[in-house]
């Protein structure tokens, strides 16, 4: 196990290089220029050069790639371009905000879409697994802009019962977390579904069914155990999904996280915050995925993990 995960961390760096280049080769292909950006619309050429100095644009590219990778090893992300802070300490004032959105959405997912998928799975072609499948196909076609403005228009102008925007109170966290979580409710019910219908039709629920046990113990007990494998795949990579999806949801809900920070530095050709909220994003991504498959072998003990591979 020790083996596995040193091998998995190393295996991290490179991918970590492939989105690193890629971020900075596509942010630079935009247009626009982020020097005359920050020196105002009046600003003279001489000024307009200095400022460029001044955050090395007027370096090579191969450059300005390696005093950027040279400072990511060292944690330092540069300075925003347009507030002059940091990239570290802009990030770390929004991730929380990011993290709690993204925590609540998985949690409402997990419950809702894992007890949609038993019950529908025990009750197969009853009419709540019909109807909870369709509203599950729905949920996962269904674009994530597209349903938070449907919610903001019923809840919040409507109804008026929810805030529409921003952040401050417990009604504020309503409708994104609603919005961020509804696809991953219905995958994960889809998902849950499928595989306890596949651990129910095993063996060895046919003989825990024949020594006299009741239903809800065979369920429960014998199946779900068996059956969250998939699940737990779905819900680390989820998680992750749903810390870069929340891009879409704080832009609509205007909340200031993570993914609000990254839509703004990208409209402002702000470099340094665009490459540093990336890499933090991919770096979790790949961490979380490590974790996932270390909770594998505490799920099924006949999962194990050697220097060779799985």
């Amino acid at each position: 196990m020790y083996q596995y995960i040193v091998r998995r961390l190393l295996l991290t760096i490179p991918v970590v290089l492939g989105v690193s280049i890629i971020v900075f080769s596509v942010i630079r292909l935009l247009p626009g220029d982020p020097a005359r950006a920050i020196a105002g619309v009046n600003a003279t050429p001489e000024f307009i050069q200095q400022v460029r100095v001044a955050y090395a644009l007027d370096r090579p590219l191969p450059v300005q790639y390696g005093l950027f990778m040279a400072g990511f090893v060292r944690g330092d992300l540069g300075q925003s371009i347009f507030s002059g802070r940091p990239v570290t300490t802009e990030i770390r004032e929004r991730f929380p905000r990011t993290m709690l959105l993204a925590t609540i959405s998985l949690v409402l997912a997990t419950l809702i879409g894992v007890s949609a998928g038993i019950v529908s799975a025990t009750r197969r072609n009853s009419l709540f697994d019909n109807a909870s499948m369709v509203v599950a196909l729905i949920g996962v076609a269904a674009p994530v802009f597209w349903m938070a403005l449907m919610l903001q228009l019923l809840f919040a102008v409507q109804l008026r019962w929810l805030p529409a925007t921003g952040m401050g109170t417990i009604r504020h966290l309503v409708l994104p977390s609603i919005t961020l979580g509804m696809a991953s409710a219905a995958l994960l019910a889809r998902i849950t579904r499928s595989s306890m219908l596949d651990v129910l039709r095993q063996d060895f629920i046919t003989t825990a069914r024949a020594k006299g046990l009741a239903e809800q113990v065979v369920t429960y007990k014998h199946a779900l155990k068996n059956a969250l494998i998939p699940v737990v795949t779905v819900l680390g990579l989820q998680f992750g999904i749903l810390l870069g999806g929340a891009v879409l949801t704080e832009t609509v809900f205007a909340w200031p996280g993570v993914g609000r920070l990254l839509v703004d530095a990208i409209l402002r050709r702000d470099y340094p915050v665009v490459q540093g909220t990336v890499m933090l994003l991919a770096l979790l991504f790949v961490l979380i995925n490590l974790v996932v498959d270390i909770i594998y072998a505490f799920l099924d003990p006949r999962i194990h993990y050697h220097a060779g591979g799985e």
